[in-house]
């Protein structure tokens, strides 16, 4: 016999400003479920886990929660208001006896309870709500991005308590591989419908890319259709129009049917430039030790870092890992030792708490107020990479609409304030990136196309991040904060650092051994190792630009026929000389830029054969 759901919407719709968020939406949460929910950024995800959690009232339908189920629910920003110690706010639910839930779930994740809530950081105060979710149990757990602000360790306790669970949740997360490691079923909510797989995350971007194929060739024959039934409509006598004044309210059916298509969500265009090539070795660093009050953060540290390393550093929060960057790049002083910076070095720093973003500015403001990005002169420009662009061209390569031009900062949402950093930082050339928790907020679609821009820069970065996909991916050298002022550095990413930190110590493998790790005494001279080899892999540019390139070569195919038939007339050149000289020039043209079009599409068609093959 079926149970009965722990949780159920029925045909829910809710619009925010005009714009429907979602529509006539159902589904269900049934006992022992693992689901991730996934979609763009302000796709919805978390008003979906709000109207879920019952917090926000839909326009229309229903929600049932059955009597007697509990449902939880961990919100990004959590409301502490009336609590004067973390721990109170944690165990604000339970009974004195079971206080030891809340130390044991703030051990794992690396609060103390006794923090007064006054002096707490974000992050601690979002520990502490996702303590108190853990601890209180409940039949259904909403979980809204609970890997931000988590360091490796907690997240590794976290992915294992809710892997011996029985009690249901669903997930929020930018976070692949816990996504990967922990759910069973998918729910992807794309402009305003949500669909469900009974799979987990392993396989979403598969599911999506074939959705989207399967929804462009749709599109494409009605467009094929409307332009057939409209030739139809044009050409056909008076009479016969007459007598078929249904197929003519058809094509205004069809017409309305695709005007009525939501085009999906760009892909950012983001773009990065290294701009004057540095020295060949960036960083040499010598002994390094530094200490606060009796807090050691590195002993007897090396390490040299070479052109276009990839240099991640990794540790649980508050060993140093920041303190040790700033080190590196000369903005904190070492109490020993000494660090050597090349030449020509242009530093780009993207900081994890946004200090560089203003909340009551507006994005126009940010942007402008750059003393940096200004153009003299000019209020509505900005300085990009060396050339002149208005403002809200800009935000647009970064997925803002023009009506959020104006809109203070801190109306944005997680990832459009990290998109809007970004935007920041890319204004400018740069040689060596700083990124501290770059991929906090970011939807897939952002991170895998800031993975291939990292992956095509021509510059060093150095990378503090708690997300292992992403390490694996970036990193060819990895520094390990292990406490009490070791720093290893080993090669490769988060995989490799821990196949080599068994290997190292002793422990049973946890993956492919690679080579020694180094311990913080001896400098990783030659810089770091080359990043394994990706070759016959689609990157997410190479997958976009495929599925682009036929409209570009059906544009253009339309183009020649159109400059064709103007060059048609034997009578034109007598006529209209000049006309006759640009339409020649630009039908060369297109011709050019159709062949190259053709040529890519056919290298990319072939190396997609090759990696499904």
């Amino acid at each position: 016999m079926a149970q009965a759901p722990l949780l159920q919407l029925s045909d829910v719709s809710l619009t925010f400003g005009g714009e429907p968020v979602f529509s006539d939406l159902s589904l269900n949460v049934q006992p022992g479920d693992r689901v991730a929910l996934v979609g763009r950024n302000g796709s919805g995800k978390s008003t979906l886990l709000k109207v879920m959690a019952g917090l926000v009232e839909p326009d229309t339908g229903t929600r049932v929660v059955p009597a007697g189920t509990s449902v939880g629910y961990m919100e990004q920003e959590p409301d502490l208001s009336g609590y004067d110690t973390l721990g109170e706010f944690a165990a604000a639910n339970l009974g004195p006896a079971e206080m030891y839930k809340v130390e044991a779930a703030g051990e794992g994740l690396g609060f103390d309870p006794d923090r007064p809530v006054s002096t707490a950081s974000g992050g601690e105060r979002r520990r502490a709500a996702l303590a108190r979710l853990m601890a209180e149990d409940p039949e259904v757990m909403l979980l809204d991005e609970p890997t931000n602000h988590l360091d490796i360790t907690a997240i590794g306790w976290l992915e294992e308590q809710l892997k011996q669970t029985r009690k249901a949740f669903v997930l929020i997360s930018h976070d692949r591989r816990f996504l990967e490691n922990l759910t069973r079923a998918t729910l992807w909510i794309d402009r305003g419908a949500v669909r469900r797989r009974e799979h987990g995350f392993a396989g979403f971007e598969d599911w999506r890319d074939k959705v989207w194929q399967e929804e462009d060739e749709a599109r494409h024959k009605l467009d094929r259709k409307i332009k057939a039934e409209a030739k139809w409509a044009v050409e056909g006598i008076s009479a016969r129009r007459t007598r078929n004044q249904g197929r003519l309210r058809a094509l205004k059916a069809l017409r309305e049917e695709r005007a009525g298509q939501i085009r999906r969500q760009g892909t950012a265009a983001m773009e990065l430039s290294s701009g004057t090539q540095s020295g060949k070795k960036v960083i040499e660093a010598e002994h390094l030790a530094k200490a606060f009050d009796d807090k050691r953060i590195v002993t007897d540290f090396s390490i040299t870092v070479q052109r276009g390393d990839r240099v991640a550093f990794v540790g649980p929060n508050g060993t140093g890992k920041t303190t040790l960057i700033n080190m590196l790049t000369g903005q904190t002083d070492p109490d020993s030792g000494q660090v050597k910076l090349g030449t020509n070095l242009e530093i780009a720093v993207f900081d994890q708490s946004r200090a560089r973003l203003d909340g009551d500015m507006s994005l126009w403001e940010s942007l402008t107020g750059d003393k940096e990005m200004r153009v003299s002169g000019k209020a509505d420009q900005v300085l990009v990479r060396g050339e002149p662009r208005h403002v809200v061209g800009y935000l647009k390569d970064f997925l803002f609409d023009e009506r959020q031009a104006r809109a203070p900062v801190r109306s944005l949402s997680g990832g459009e304030k990290a998109r809007l950093l970004l935007a920041k930082i890319m204004a400018h050339e740069s040689n060596l990136l700083v990124l501290d928790e770059p991929t906090n907020d970011l939807d897939v679609e952002t991170l895998d196309l800031l993975q291939d821009l990292l992956g095509d820069y021509a510059g060093t970065v150095l990378l503090v991040s708690h997300d292992r996909d992403f390490l694996d991916r970036v990193a060819t050298t990895t520094v390990a904060m292990e406490g009490d002022g070791r720093a290893v550095v080993y090669a490769g990413g988060w995989s490799d650092y821990r196949a080599q930190r068994a290997e190292r110590l002793g422990e049973p493998e946890t993956g492919k051994p690679g080579k020694e790790g180094r311990s913080s005494g001896g400098a990783a001279k030659g810089g770091a190792a080359k990043p394994k080899s990706d070759q016959g892999k689609m990157s997410f540019k190479e997958k976009h630009r495929l599925e682009e390139l036929p409209k570009e070569i059906e544009r253009l195919e339309a183009e020649i026929a159109k400059l064709e038939e103007l060059l048609a007339d034997p009578e034109l050149f007598t006529r209209e000389p000049v006309k006759f000289q640009k339409a020649t020039e630009a039908l060369t043209a297109r011709h050019e830029k159709l062949s190259d079009s053709e040529e890519e599409w056919l290298a990319l068609a072939e190396k997609a054969e090759t990696a499904e093959g």
